[in-house]
């Protein structure tokens, strides 16, 4: 009834979205087939346990078109990982029979090949069989034999939701045929037989529940509903929780940001034992395609630091999982071209659990991306995305220029009690402008924080990631007194940076890699506008990458992306106004 007190969510979630800290059942949602690979990553934690712990998820038949069903059987089965899939057979995603849904309109048989994985198909309807069943899955999966698979074929005696009317896609004889294995139905006349317990008996029990139900019901009418400014509670953790500085100490002259990114992840898996780092390629010697983890699994073990299979959706899912057990996943996608299989339980899972659970539930993952272009690496290896990211609430969303920030805000991630996207530009790793000295282990960056790069009067221009440089670089060709800043977190964004440079400057510039239609500097334009215009003596300019995909010959990539010239003639432009 969406009341304040729903321990659920507190009015946010629809009423079907159970969740229960005390019984370990996580909050749950609405996308199909996200909860597999979160089951899975649970699943791993509770086998480091080793206390015969097991994860347990469901859903109905038609969940296993999704992609994620395969990848959390296949992943699960390759670790023997402590997981229990229950798929709740009715024959009916909505109005879409089984056999327009799976091949051979068998999951039990699509579901063959796992390695390790048993498999059970049942009569969902039998309570003594289904008791059976599970007994025997739920044994043989403590004991460390791998997950186990059980179809429980079921019956729907109603309509998928309330606006929907199965009676214009299935016949009458189907829906009576489903009636008669009502499993209420089959239950009493099997205990009336075997126990012989009585009829009457029976009925007492209905009308004890039914009164108890109606008594509840009346109780939970008059309850209050959820107080309207309770909306903006419990996106993130009440506080930051971050440890402040001390006084800066440096332990090398020069680090490349790389290398920076590398350290502060063991510094950080030395702090917190329950930091899990992996990714594709990560484990090693390799350490990932930019090395970024190299010998990060000889330091901490191939427990710690490991593989995962190719799927940006199973690294994302799993890394969530493993959340809600209070681990600490720093994951990597190789690159941001890659993420969007991956978008699902981003969106919908990483980004709204300690909101939708209003917060029960936290799920503090740090998501490594390398991104950008500059590297000739075409469509496909040079996107930024930090446009797309932006758009989410429930992310911290963070973007280093330089080795010491880079190294700062990533501790700072880790010590984070909300999930972040954490984005490195793929051609700073081993710029020497990027390169600085090298922070001792107890920097951290303060959350929200943006910085002032070259102090200036003529004119701001705000900017992050690899356009740091290039606004540096134009400013000193056009001989302007330029302030810099650059805004370091685009959630939270460090408005009052912006505002008090405007001030004093009364010209502002943004710029940005990523595409100029809808790109973040369009939302930092418009802030600007509502927020300052009165201390605007110029408009409002942009500076961005042409809206096109990014070429791989070097005279096209030169004309889509962001070219030092452009931000000079941006500078030019504005004083000249």
């Amino acid at each position: 009834l969406a009341k304040k007190d729903d321990p659920n969510s507190g009015g946010r979630q629809m009423p079907q979205h159970f969740s229960h800290p005390d019984l370990n059942i996580v909050s749950q949602s609405s996308p199909t087939g996200t909860q597999y690979l979160q089951a899975v990553g649970a699943a791993f934690v509770l086998k480091k346990k080793e206390n015969g712990a097991i994860a347990y998820v469901s859903s109905g038949e038609g969940t296993t078109s999704q992609g994620d069903f395969h990848e959390a059987l296949n992943w699960a089965s390759r670790e023997k990982a402590p997981v229990i899939f229950h798929i709740e057979n009715n024959n009916y995603a909505i109005s879409v029979p089984i056999e327009d849904q799976v091949s051979g309109s068998s999951v039990f048989d699509i579901s063959s090949g796992y390695e390790s994985l048993s498999r059970y198909e049942i009569d969902g309807c039998n309570f003594f069989e289904s008791c059976l069943a599970f007994s025997k899955a739920f044994e043989r999966t403590r004991n460390g034999k791998g997950p186990s698979l059980i179809v429980s074929n079921v019956v729907r005696l109603l309509p998928h939701s309330s606006s929907d009317d199965h009676s214009k896609y299935r016949t009458s004889e189907d829906i009576d045929k489903d009636k008669k294995r009502d499993p209420l139905i089959l239950f009493a006349e099997q205990v009336s037989k075997d126990c012989k317990i009585e009829e009457r008996e029976l009925r007492q029990i209905e009308s004890a529940v039914d009164k108890e139900i109606e008594k509840n019901l009346i109780w939970a009418e008059e309850q209050d509903d959820p107080s309207a400014d309770s909306y903006n509670r419990n996106l993130f953790a009440l506080e930051w929780g971050v440890p402040k500085s001390k006084k800066v100490s440096y332990i090398s002259d020069k680090i490349v940001m790389v290398d920076a990114i590398n350290h502060a992840m063991a510094e950080e898996l030395s702090f917190n034992d329950k930091m899990i780092v992996y990714g594709q390629d990560i484990a090693g010697g390799k350490g990932g395609v930019f090395t970024a983890t190299r010998n990060l699994t000889d330091q901490f073990g191939e427990d710690r630091v490991f593989n995962s299979p190719l799927a940006e959706s199973s690294i994302l899912g799993t890394a969530i999982g493993m959340s809600t057990l209070g681990y600490k996943p720093v994951v990597e996608i190789q690159f941001g071209d890659y993420i969007w299989t991956a978008m699902m339980q981003i969106r919908n899972e990483l980004a709204t659990l300690r909101y939708r659970s209003n917060g029960q539930w936290a799920c503090p993952v740090v998501v490594r991306v390398p991104v950008g272009g500059y590297i000739h690496g075409s469509l496909c290896h040079s996107q930024s995305i930090d446009g797309y990211f932006s758009h989410l609430p429930g992310l911290v969303l963070m973007f280093p220029s330089n080795a010491y920030d880079a190294k700062t805000m990533l501790k700072t991630a880790c010590r984070l009690d909300d999930p972040v996207i954490f984005l490195e530009h793929k051609g700073l790793y081993r710029q020497g402008y990027a390169s600085t000295k090298e922070p001792d282990e107890n920097q951290f960056a303060e959350v929200g924080k943006g910085v002032v790069c070259l102090e200036g009067n003529d004119v701001t221009i705000v900017t992050w990631g690899a356009m740091v440089q290039k606004s540096i670089e134009a400013s000193n060709q056009t001989g302007a007194s330029v302030e810099i800043l650059d805004i370091r977190f685009l959630y939270p964004l460090d408005f009052d940076l912006i505002f008090n440079s405007i001030k004093k400057t009364n010209r502002v510039i943004i710029v940005h890699e990523d595409n100029i239609n809808n790109g973040f500097g369009a939302e930092i334009a418009s802030r600007i506008s509502d927020i300052c215009f009165e201390h605007l003596d110029a408009p409002v300019k942009r500076v961005a990458s042409k809206d096109f995909p990014i070429p791989y010959a070097s005279v096209l990539e030169n004309e889509v992306l962001v070219q030092t010239e452009w931000i000079c003639s941006a500078i030019n432009d504005i004083l000249d106004y």
